[in-house]
């Protein structure tokens, strides 16, 4: 829990604008600017609120397995979520069945929230496919597929929401129908061209779009200071979008604050931006060492005001019994084994699939690549290398 003196350190830090509704403690104290949501949170039942909880602590136990499994081989890169599952899942919790989604590369709570299979994104990290999953198998929840190219899902969904405007496919006044898209990216990926490119288009197309920043402090070893002199926020506002920063590791503000503005844009009212800020409690990746750039201080103080003890303890407060704690718990181990067991049954694929589906039509350069590849390795066979 939050020591006084740090929590009265952190809410100075906070914009004025700021939508929390609980605070570190896990204590329902909602700020000023959250009063215009209490009603949605007032809406959500008990058994949703424990869902919210399970769906953090479920995907954190995947997230430390999958970083153990990088660290021992079986992947050749890991992006831990740890720390960020308010943000991820208040605001996939918001998004309605019709809605499309377009992650970072680290949105792990979202693809599975959607129904993406969590072995797919191990699948990805471990080199055997180029795209993970087929974002419009009706299994996926149209989730599209992870981007590493920093900001160009911001470019994709873009594009995607000026369809939907075209199609006619928002805005009808249809709730059922209408469709949205949110897309996340990161802080450093908020200073990529091509984010204000979307940006530029969704505002002059007024796309059903929401933009999601997860501030999570560091663009690898980039501070946010570094990157800003003003809140992110204020970005998206410079091309006239109504843009909230909330507290993203509070999973109701996340909740509440997206589903609003997936149901504004859904409307036809134009794009939203939300920034929530958070913090990366783990590497960038895994072959990231943040030690050299963070202090213990820093992180201790980010550690107080862990997204699940906050919950955890809001929860107890409403009178969740150890029996659904322990559930919860059982249920990531169990998701956590069967990722290792399914993991390490993946095995490898020929290194010539590298080739396929890099275009739509035979192309002479990979033609020459693969045919380059085909002599080098026949060269081992006969031992002439």
């Amino acid at each position: 829990m939050t020591p006084p003196e740090n929590a009265a350190a952190s809410a100075a830090n906070d914009p004025a604008d700021l939508v929390r509704v609980l605070d570190a403690d896990g204590v329902f104290a909602p700020t000023p600017a959250a009063e215009p949501y209490l009603d949605l949170i007032d809406a959500i039942d008990d058994l949703t609120l424990e869902g919210l909880y399970r769906d953090m602590s479920v995907i954190r136990a995947f997230d430390v397995q999958a970083t153990n499994l990088q660290r021992q081989g079986q992947l050749a890169l890991w992006p831990p979520s740890f720390g960020q599952e308010a943000a991820q899942v208040g605001s996939a919790r918001a998004a309605r069945a019709q809605d499309h989604l377009f992650p970072s590369y680290r949105e792990h709570a979202v693809t599975r929230i959607r129904g993406v299979d969590p072995i797919d994104i191990i699948r990805l990290m471990r080199g055997l496919t180029h795209g993970g999953w087929n974002p419009f198998d009706p299994r996926n929840g149209n989730t599209h597929i992870y981007t590493l190219v920093l900001g160009a899902q911001t470019l994709h969904a873009t594009g995607f929401g000026m369809g939907l405007v075209f199609d006619g496919r928002c805005g009808t006044g249809d709730p059922a129908r209408d469709e949205a898209v949110i897309v996340y990216y990161g802080d450093g990926a908020s200073s990529q061209g091509d984010v204000h490119e979307a940006m530029v288009f969704a505002a002059s197309y007024r796309t059903p779009e929401v933009f999601f920043l997860q501030n999570n402090q560091w663009a690898i070893s980039v501070p946010v200071a570094t990157q800003s002199p003003v809140p992110l926020h204020q970005r998206a506002s410079g091309y006239g979008m109504p843009s909230i920063p909330i507290d993203g590791n509070d999973v109701l503000a996340s909740y509440a604050v997206t589903r609003r503005a997936l149901d504004e844009a859904r409307a036809g009212e134009g794009p939203r931006a939300i920034e929530a800020l958070t913090y990366r409690m783990g590497a960038h990746t895994t072959s990231d060492d943040p030690t050299k750039y963070r202090t213990r201080d820093e992180e201790e103080s980010w550690r107080r005001r862990d997204p699940l003890a906050r919950m955890e303890a809001y929860l107890r407060g409403r009178g969740a019994s150890e029996a659904f704690f322990a559930d919860v718990t059982a249920e990531g181990a169990a998701l956590a084994d069967d990722v290792r067991t399914r993991t390490n049954a993946l095995g490898t694929i020929e290194a010539s699939s590298m080739f396929a589906h890099v275009y739509s039509e035979p192309h002479p350069l990979v033609a020459e690549q693969a045919a380059w590849l085909a002599t080098y390795e026949a060269s081992y066979e006969e031992g002439t290398a």
